[in-house]
């Protein structure tokens, strides 16, 4: 029977998906996050960038937002759940900042993103001259875990749980499973073999995981 990490507490409706499969696992949180106060006295966002859920989580009690531009169609889904209109989704961020530039550029933005955010997106709205403001809105922290034991398969949901993760550990034979392409470029440093979602979800993830491994 395979066996897969998993840098992320799955929920009991995701681990079902790969014990269903017979794909035993093993799961830890390579990350931690931290809603962090407000930097702002903004109550009201016209026009907001959410790159993540956890942008969302951590803003959501303390400012409205009436139009959003979203990475990922799960964070898009949580957004229209909660009454508030996606303007844009796309798959990762560079994607979001070119649909902005072609689409809305005359638009004010404000990007809500954490203290590890990546430089793709606000370096392409610079560059074109989008007019926006950034507010961190929670910290990310890494959580090192030294495995003895070998696995199958990873599984990775971010840069900075592939950043964690081999802080101490080396990778063999394993094959990697990324959430997109974002992330994968972070497992390309340590290993070729890897496998990337077709959506960015983590139960897309593993249905990579369970095509790879119940061949049956």
């Amino acid at each position: 029977m395979a066996t897969v990490l998993s840098t992320k507490k799955l929920t009991a409706t995701q681990k079902h998906l790969l014990l269903g499969a017979k794909i035993g696992l093993v799961e830890y949180n390579a990350i931690n996050i931290e809603f962090l106060p407000i930097s702002s006295n903004i109550d009201l966002a016209e026009n907001a960038i959410i790159t993540s859920k956890n942008a969302f989580k951590a803003i959501q009690e303390k400012i409205r937002i009436k139009k959003a531009f979203v990475v990922g169609s799960k964070t898009a889904a949580l957004l229209q759940k909660n009454d508030i209109e996606v303007v844009e989704v796309a798959d990762n961020a560079l994607a979001l900042a070119k649909k902005i530039i072609v689409n809305h550029r005359d638009k004010h933005f404000i990007f809500f993103c954490g203290n590890k955010r990546r430089e793709e997106l606000p370096l392409q709205l610079k560059q074109h001259k989008i007019s926006f403001e950034e507010i961190q809105v929670y910290k990310t922290s890494l959580n090192f875990a030294k495995f003895k034991q070998e696995f199958d398969g990873i599984l990775f949901f971010s840069p900075s749980g592939v950043e964690s993760y081999f802080r101490k550990n080396q990778i063999a034979n394993e094959t990697v499973f990324c959430i997109g392409t974002t992330t994968a470029n972070s497992v390309h440093k340590y290993t070729e073999k890897s496998i990337i979602a077709t959506q960015p979800s983590i139960e897309n993830v593993i249905v990579q995981v369970v095509k790879k491994y119940n061949k049956s």
